[in-house]
Order: structure tokens, then C-alpha cells, then sequence
């Protein structure tokens, strides 16, 4: 794995000028690791090749998604990919075991985004009034 990154990173400091550089392309490893641990028992132990795997086949997963979800969005002439995009991405791939439930949280995140800030518009159109009222 690490001899790949090695390899794969020598061809990017050629003309292309669109190039990513390898440590860009990647989750960082400490979050990918962090991640795997939570799933282990306490005192369980994870090796960097491990780590080194998990990080590129994740990377290459959201890069796969991502890619599906943002040609969804070229042929429909919208330049922002959405979580909805992403979960059509899925089903589209056949992963329809995640996007149905990916589905539920992006409803219920949105649900609650709207609760936040239809929360926060309250307090703000309620400073306003209390203000105009001191002014009484």
C-alpha cells in the first residue's frame, strides 16, 4: 500500500497541472483510524497497514459516489451536488442498503437544520421586538 502512494505520487509532479497530490486524495489516517477503533473492542489493536487500507478504499469510495452523483448533476445542468444527489449515487451504484437509511438521516437532518433555524430566526425576530419596545 504505502509502496503504491509512493509510486502513484512520483507521476504528479509531471506537466498535467490538474494533478492531486496523494496526502489530498486521502481521509486523513487518524480519522480513518479513529473511526475503525470505535467499532473494536477497548483493546484492540490496529496495524498502519490496516489503517493504510481502510484510508484508500474509503477514499476510493467517495470518490466513486461522488463522481456518480456529480455526473447526475451534469446531465441535469446544476453545478451543486446535494445529499439527495448522493444518495441517488448509491441506489444508481447498488448500494441501496446505505442509501435507504442515508435517506432517513438526510430527512431527519434536514428536519432538524429547519427546527435550528427556524429556532434562531424566533430569538432574532424576538431581539428585534424587545428592542423596539425600549425605545417606548
Amino acid at each position: 500500500m504505502a509502496e503504491d502512494a509512493g509510486a502513484s505520487g512520483s507521476n504528479n509532479d509531471g506537466g498535467g497541472g490538474g494533478s492531486i497530490k496523494e496526502q489530498d486524495r486521502l481521509l486523513p489516517i487518524a480519522n480513518v483510524g479513529r473511526i475503525m477503533k470505535q467499532t473494536l473492542p477497548p483493546n484492540a489493536k490496529i496495524s498502519k497497514e490496516a489503517k493504510e487500507t481502510m484510508q484508500e478504499c474509503v477514499s476510493e469510495f467517495i470518490s466513486f459516489v461522488t463522481s456518480e452523483a456529480s455526473d447526475k448533476c451534469k446531465k441535469e445542468r446544476r453545478k451543486t451536488v446535494n445529499g439527495d444527489d448522493i444518495c441517488s449515487a448509491l441506489a444508481t451504484l447498488g448500494f441501496d442498503d446505505y442509501a435507504v437509511p442515508l435517506k432517513r438521516y438526510l430527512y431527519k437532518y434536514r428536519e432538524l437544520e429547519g427546527d435550528k433555524a427556524a429556532a434562531a430566526n424566533q430569538d432574532h425576530n424576538s431581539n428585534i421586538e424587545d428592542s423596539n419596545l425600549e425605545r417606548y
